[in-house]
């Protein structure tokens, strides 16, 4: 069984600092925006940067994966940069393709082998009701996509006077969700602990030694 996980928050509230702390060698990392980990011996990680990390090498990747922590960082950027490509192009039906382009990679994700959890670092956005949600390219993907109905687990970093910490449960002003006992209402802002966590619930290991080619 795979696992699929959004991680949502602002620029600045912990997403990409989350990381600290995994293993490197259990880690693999699509960094989309191509920018540096935000702590010391972040270039230890396996990373795919830029134009590398594209839907196209990262769904090739989670058929056969090597490392059973995938990390999508900035996730929210694959659409951005899909719709960069297609800016000359006329007419609706490119949000149609766009909304299947980012529902086809999580599918990916939920149907990678065994012991895999796939990590999505997500920018959010405020809607004119004052829900934070998951950021996208407007309304047009929005009518097509609920993102956080695709996952069974969305996380929110948050950052407040009493440092980063990620929220669990909605408040009815957010679309955080996790399975009854999970997860306290706010905990830490770790991905090895929320790793570690859902590893134990679901009753995980992190051995890829049966793994197999997704079909």
């Amino acid at each position: 069984m795979a696992v699929a996980v959004l991680i949502l928050g602002e620029s600045g509230s912990g997403k990409s600092f989350c990381i600290k702390g995994l293993d490197p060698k259990e880690t693999a990392i699509f960094n989309v925006a191509n920018k540096p980990l935000p702590f010391k011996g972040g270039n230890e990680f396996s990373q795919a940067k830029g134009d590398q990390a594209s839907y196209a090498n990262i769904i090739s990747y989670l058929r056969n994966p090597s490392r059973p922590i995938v990390v999508i960082d900035d996730s929210q950027y694959l659409m951005v940069f899909e719709e960069f490509a297609r800016a000359r192009e006329t007419g609706y039906a490119k949000y149609t393709d766009m909304a299947q382009s980012f529902y086809n990679l999580v599918q990916a994700a939920i149907h990678a082998p065994d012991n895999v959890i796939v990590y999505f670092l997500h920018h959010t956005q405020t809607t004119n009701e004052g829900k934070v949600k998951a950021k996208t390219i407007g309304q047009m993907i929005d009518s097509k996509l609920t993102l956080e109905g695709l996952f069974s687990i969305v996380l929110m970093c948050v950052a407040g006077n009493d440092g980063h910490k990620l929220i669990t449960q909605s408040d009815g002003f957010t679309t955080c969700k996790s399975p009854e006992g999970m997860f306290d209402g706010e905990i830490p802002n770790s991905l090895p602990l929320v790793d570690g966590t859902i590893r134990e619930y679901y009753g995980m290991t992190k051995d890829m030694s049966n793994k197999e080619e997704q079909r």
